[in-house]
């Protein structure tokens, strides 16, 4: 019986800090055969008129997301092939949204996140990291998003 490949599960927003966790993961990844997914929450539409405009902005979402991802993994060494398994985009709220994508993957072996290098760590980081955090089906990974590339390198 073949074990399941550990996915580690990050959740991209246009923070520097989002970058910091990705390429953590994604590293951690590769050097352990896991597998690696990106999850973009965005904000739901209350209602556009036409479905084709709901459509366009949906398709411009997604690639405004695999943009970011493919900086974010274009020049990171020993990895050049290495890709998510996928990018998802939902849209609602944040803590909510990741709740319950755990809560259905079993395959999800760590949700990886990022702190702010200052103040504040982030809604997210607050919310996996707080009372219910020992409630989750897997562990967290916080980075300090300050970690350079080489200490990045070092401790994945």
């Amino acid at each position: 019986m073949s074990e399941a490949k550990r996915t580690y599960l990050v959740v991209m927003d246009d923070s520097s800090e989002a970058r910091v966790a990705l390429r953590f993961a994604a590293r951690r990844a590769a050097k352990t055969g896991g597998g690696l997914e990106v999850l973009a929450i965005t904000t739901a539409q209350d209602f556009v008129q036409w479905g084709g405009v709901q459509a366009a902005i949906e398709e411009e979402q997604q690639l405004r997301i695999e943009a970011r991802v493919a900086e974010a993994l274009g020049e990171l060494p020993g990895i050049e092939a290495f890709r998510p398994g996928a990018i998802l985009i939902r849209a609602g709220e944040p803590v909510a949204l990741v709740r319950d994508l755990l809560a259905e993957r079993e395959d999800i072996a760590a949700l990886v996140l990022a702190a702010a290098p200052s103040g504040d760590p982030g809604d997210m980081v607050a919310a996996f990291t707080g009372s219910d955090s020992g409630k989750l089906p897997c562990p967290v990974m916080v980075i300090p998003g300050s970690l350079s590339d080489e200490r990045l390198e070092a401790l994945s």
